[in-house]
């Protein structure tokens, strides 16, 4: 029977009680070993909220490991975890996540059908939505979690292949592109990655109304992957290109037309001003549209509309110029 081990880095949020619990229940066999990777950045001063975690896990927790991840980001500490893993296969979880009633006997089906070939085997993740309104535009951006491929909320992955290719890039410093990136070093080694059985449920959790906002730092990611896969790298990944030119073209606009204003060329300040308008406009009415458009809702995208093409802008520069020599992530590591 083949062996794995679970890893999870957190930053011991609410969510993770419910996460070990599903796993706790989840019918099979029982993972060699579970690591957690506790990633929050001043462990002194965190409140003590891992103790009620871990205590969901019963006969679990005596298989249970909690390592220290230093705050770098949940690439670093999935690989922090990897590095402690003697089991053929690892399994990785996001904390917000809840496995399946019979993940355990899902993921060994899934394990014993890969080929030798098989670096990786996804789960199947399911984004349970609102009934009786049309969801918001957090709540849609959560959802398309259950289209994206390779992400690493539930996907599986032989040690062996993750060691040969250097394990995360650990310059990904927020959950977004190190799972893409991974997977495209693994194809290029000549390694296959396929589709499982098994499900796991991806709450959309409580957030901010200027979350939306603070995604844009995942731009910066872009430029990475950009350098170090290539101009093409949405095709490999199959992954949408995103807004990042029409935000670009808006921030021009308005930027442009500040300074004909300023300097005194206010038909062309108005031109500018006007694309800048139309193309805000247009932004906006894309995503809201498709929501409930509650009061609520209508004026946290509005405001979010406004500010996120100038900041996605800012954050796409600064990570071009950020990793304009980054090299190969097995180069860089050492």
């Amino acid at each position: 029977m083949t062996s794995y081990a679970v890893v999870i880095p957190t930053l011991v949020r609410d969510t993770l009680a419910d996460c070990l619990a599903a796993l706790a229940a989840a019918h099979g066999p029982r993972p060699d070993e579970i690591v957690l990777v506790d990633d929050r950045p001043d462990l002194a001063s965190a409140p003590d909220a891992l103790g009620h975690a871990l205590s969901v896990l019963g006969d679990l927790r005596e298989r249970t490991t909690v390592l220290n991840g230093g705050g770098r980001g949940p690439a670093a500490a999935r690989n922090t975890g990897l590095r402690t893993v003697t089991a053929p296969w690892v399994a990785f979880l996001d904390d917000d996540v809840q496995v399946g009633p019979h993940w355990c006997a899902q993921l060994l089906r899934d394990l014993d059908e890969a080929s030798p070939d098989t670096a990786g085997v996804q789960g199947v993740i399911t984004v349970p939505l609102p009934g009786g309104r049309r969801p918001t535009d957090w709540e849609r951006g959560t959802a398309g979690l259950a289209r994206a491929r390779w992400i690493t909320a539930d996907m599986a992955y032989r040690t062996e292949a993750l060691k040969q290719v250097g394990g995360f890039d650990e310059r990904f410093p927020r959950p977004f592109r190190e799972d893409a990136d991974l997977a495209l070093r693994l194809l290029d080694a000549g390694w296959r990655i396929r589709r499982g059985r098994r499900t796991t449920l991806h709450p959309v959790r409580p957030a901010s109304r200027w979350a939306s906002l603070a995604q844009q730092r995942g731009n910066a990611d872009d430029a990475l992957m950009c350098r170090l896969h290539g101009p093409d790298w949405w095709d490999k990944a199959v992954a949408p290109r995103g807004r990042i030119r029409r935000h670009a073209a808006i921030t021009a606009a308005g930027a442009a037309a500040c300074l004909l204003g300023a300097t005194g060329h206010r038909g062309a300040a108005t031109a500018c001003a006007l694309g800048w308008a139309a193309g805000t406009a247009e932004f906006a009415r894309a995503r809201i549209v498709p929501g409930p458009r509650t009061p609520h809702e209508v004026t946290t995208v509005l405001a979010t509309s406004v500010a996120i093409p100038p900041a996605a802008t800012w954050h796409r520069l600064a990570g071009a110029w950020r990793h304009r020599n980054a090299p190969a992530w097995p180069e860089a590591a050492r």
